[in-house]
């Protein structure tokens, strides 16, 4: 069981016109009906297109050369649109822009900028995040409790059989993303946040409309098990690192995303 945790990724007053220009995708059904977070055929795409491509490479890439070495041109077609769903693959779209210049500069932190980008553009992974999170660690993950949480979630949207597919690919999800540890038994580990996790969690809960002061303490950072110090820690180290502009004075906190995204449209100052 969890601890009674619940994230919030979105203030009560959201408004949702920021987080779609970033790229977030809102619904009731999500790519976890039929993939996970496909970490290995992301890494295979990206490792295949170079950085300033532009969004026909990715298709190409991944339908024309058959990159991820799929057997079919159905599979292939679609394996793309599934990475299309959950990470865009579209330098145009916020959300990929940033995580694609993170992946390269960030080996480590690959598995979990993918869910990042995961949960924001699936709301079906989104949903069970409350109850891995809420796990201690060496907590045993159960799939009743998760199939309970998506069930009140997606009400009779999804037959039986779809939602106890939906458990166990994100349940591969977060397996993929380091959170959970097991085969037959899956228990919560601790994951390990880089500061350009820290930038990118921080950046989707600017587009989430949070207040700079209250992204800290966000759903987009606990998913990385940072709390508010550890947050700020990471997020001075990622100001270092040129990533971001990250100043503190009394209450007030400052958040710009420029160096993170050159290209980033969305107010830049706290609000």
């Amino acid at each position: 069981m969890t601890d009674g945790i619940h994230l919030v990724f979105f203030p009560p007053t959201r408004n949702r016109a920021d987080a779609i220009t970033a790229g977030f995708r809102f619904g009731h059904i999500g790519t976890h009906t039929s993939r996970t977070i496909m970490l290995e055929e992301l890494t295979v795409a990206l490792a295949s297109v170079p950085l300033e491509s532009k969004a026909p490479a990715y298709a190409e890439a991944i339908i024309q050369e058959n990159c991820l070495g799929k057997q079919t041109i159905s599979t292939r077609r679609l394996t793309f649109q599934r990475l299309r769903e959950l990470y865009a693959l579209d330098p145009n779209i916020p959300i990929f822009r940033i995580l694609r210049r993170a992946w390269d500069s960030d080996v480590d932190g690959r598995p979990l900028l993918a869910l990042l980008c995961g949960l924001a553009r699936d709301p079906l992974l989104l949903a069970t995040a409350d109850v891995v999170i809420g796990l201690p660690e060496g907590g045993e993950f159960q799939r009743t409790a998760m199939r309970a949480v998506l069930a009140e979630g997606v009400h009779d949207r999804l037959n039986e059989s779809t939602l106890n597919k939906v458990v166990r690919n994100a349940a591969s999800s977060w397996s993929q993303s380091g959170h959970l540890d097991g085969r037959t038994f899956k228990f919560r580990r601790t994951v390990r946040a880089t500061p350009h996790t820290v930038a990118f969690a921080l950046y989707l809960a600017h587009a989430a409309n949070f207040p700079a002061k209250e992204s800290l303490s966000s759903g987009w950072l606990r998913v990385l098990d940072c709390g508010v110090s550890s947050a700020l820690e990471l997020a001075m180290s990622a100001k270092r690192l040129g990533l971001i502009d990250f100043q503190m004075g009394g209450d007030v906190i400052d958040l710009k995303f420029a160096r993170l995204d050159p290209a980033f449209s969305l107010a830049s100052h706290a609000r």
